[in-house]
């Protein structure tokens, strides 16, 4: 995916609705797009996603939050992310919060067993924050529980946290320096969960890991962290690092990597040439019947069908205060194994307004667990009869009473992939959805904070109203897409 299609639909992610720039997203751009800053004096991305020079302040360390361990902390490098022989990735007990275990079978489906002495505990959710001074932080909470803690001990800025495969490490990006105290591509790091003070490996810097910057992470259920590559504003290849183990190239060209449930195969697009799949070692293999079109695959842990963004007709907008179009896309679900067809879950909309017309086009999509469900958001947009079309939002007087993103669920047969029933609305203005390994909760961001939505996973309804998690200095991040959907902990 080129670069500027990613700020545009960073723009719908944050819901602004008199369009936007996507000069930056962290200090990273700044660098690379107007070289190195004055002395004294570091680049800093402000709310505006403007590029601005402020003087360099050390923080003071911040303390963990988390929990300690009671253990001795592992005198060497974390393990490639097997699960602990403790941790089970699946079953059902009766074990409530609190109580002892031995697996996390022990526990109901919302809790997985940890610590020393083991006991069943919420799951923690990851997400990337900004500070009230404009830093970024990797951050974790308890799903059921107000509080945040960092993953980034001292000042370095850190995102994208993703979970290894047991759920006991926990790997993201953090800021580093070079000899001369310039900020460089950063450094992939993982730290052991439940978190220990001062316990954290490097494992890959931007020379090891050949990229400016590490991109579209992901981790669980592969065995090892795949990343895209970056080099100038061009993000493209898939390389793969595993805790104590050497850098690997998987692909020259690619970006939005996705493991398969056996952790075994990657999917991900190549611009104009639509969804691959690639074995680590092996070459890459087209997915048949895919439009060119179609990039953002995701597998769910219950089969082989990929969800996915395609734009088969080259529908595009250009949106009011933007330069460069918005590709309209549709959500389709495909079979990778059978050579099948593209099914249709969501397709784009029109609506008659006074004036012109409501529509709408599909972002952030993700799958329940066990394939039954399909999340994604739906960006409303206005298209008079003249001029150009405006995202919706507050400000907008045509769309006044829509909100300008709304997450929903649509129903997906796990057996053929086809889509039934009508859409199951979620949540207005809140975006990036992110369903539970139990599939019972769906997290969502919305107004900077993140919010956890019951479901009843039968039926598609809502249970209880959302628990709403205080910013606590934080406002979480959205304008990376997919890079900064909330991430699970995995059971």
């Amino acid at each position: 995916m080129k670069k500027r299609v990613v700020g545009v639909l960073g723009c719908v992610l944050l819901m602004l609705s008199t369009g936007c720039s996507d000069e930056c997203v962290d200090q990273f751009d700044c660098r690379r797009e107007k070289g190195d800053p004055a002395e004294g004096q570091e680049w800093f991305c402000n709310s505006d996603e403007k590029c601005e020079q402020r003087p360099i302040v050390e923080l003071p360390l911040e303390p963990d939050a988390g929990e300690a361990d009671a253990g001795v902390p592992d005198a060497g490098v974390p393990d490639a992310g097997e699960p602990d022989a403790g941790v089970d990735g699946g079953g059902q007990g009766t074990g409530g919060k609190g109580e002892a275990c031995t697996t996390s079978a022990d526990c109901t489906s919302s809790l997985r067993c940890e610590g020393a002495p083991s006991t069943c505990q919420a799951m923690w959710v990851a997400v990337t924050g900004r500070d009230d001074g404009g830093t970024s932080k990797a951050l974790v909470m308890r799903f059921d529980t107000p509080g945040i803690t960092s993953l980034t001990e001292g000042s370095a800025d850190s995102r994208y946290p993703r979970w290894s495969p047991g759920g006991t490490h926990v790997s993201f990006v953090q800021g580093a320096v070079d000899s001369s105290g310039k900020k460089v591509a950063g450094e992939l790091t993982v730290r052991d969960v439940p978190l220990v003070a001062g316990q954290s490996v490097v494992v890959a810097d931007g020379g090891s890991g050949d990229t400016e910057s590490f991109r579209s992470t992901e981790w669980e259920p592969g065995a090892a962290i795949a990343y895209v590559r970056q080099n100038a504003s061009q993000r493209s290849g898939i390389s793969t690092v595993a805790p104590g183990a050497s850098v690997a190239q998987v692909t020259t060209t690619g970006a939005f990597p996705d493991w398969s449930r056996d952790g075994s195969t990657l999917a991900y697009n190549v611009t104009e040439e639509g969804l691959l799949t690639v074995k680590p070692g092996g070459s890459p293999t087209p997915v048949a019947n895919a439009d060119k079109s179609s990039e953002q695959p995701h597998y769910n842990r219950a089969n082989e069908q990929l969800l996915y963004l395609a734009n088969p007709a080259g529908e595009l907008e250009t949106f009011e205060g933007e330069s460069l179009p918005t590709s309209l896309f549709r959500l389709y679900n495909i079979d990778v194994t059978g050579g099948g067809q593209p099914q249709l879950v969501a397709d784009v909309t029109t609506e008659s307004s006074t004036g012109g017309d409501v529509k709408s086009f599909i972002a952030a999509p993700t799958w329940a667990p066990d394939g039954s469900w399909a999340a994604y958001v739906r960006a409303y947009y206005f298209k008079p009869t003249s001029g150009k079309p405006v995202l919706c939002g507050s400000l907008v007087s045509p769309c006044q009473s829509r909100p300008g993103n709304v997450i929903f669920l649509k129903r997906i047969n796990p057996a053929d992939g086809t889509a039934s029933g009508d859409e199951v609305r979620i949540a207005d203005d809140g975006t990036l959805p992110s369903f539970s390994p139990d599939g019972r909760y769906i997290a969502f961001i919305k107004g900077g904070q993140l919010q956890i939505q019951q479901l009843d996973p039968a039926a598609g309804t809502l249970v209880n109203a959302p628990v709403v998690h205080p910013k606590a200095g934080f406002t979480l991040q959205t304008g990376d897409s997919d890079d900064h959907r909330p991430r699970w902990q995995p059971r």
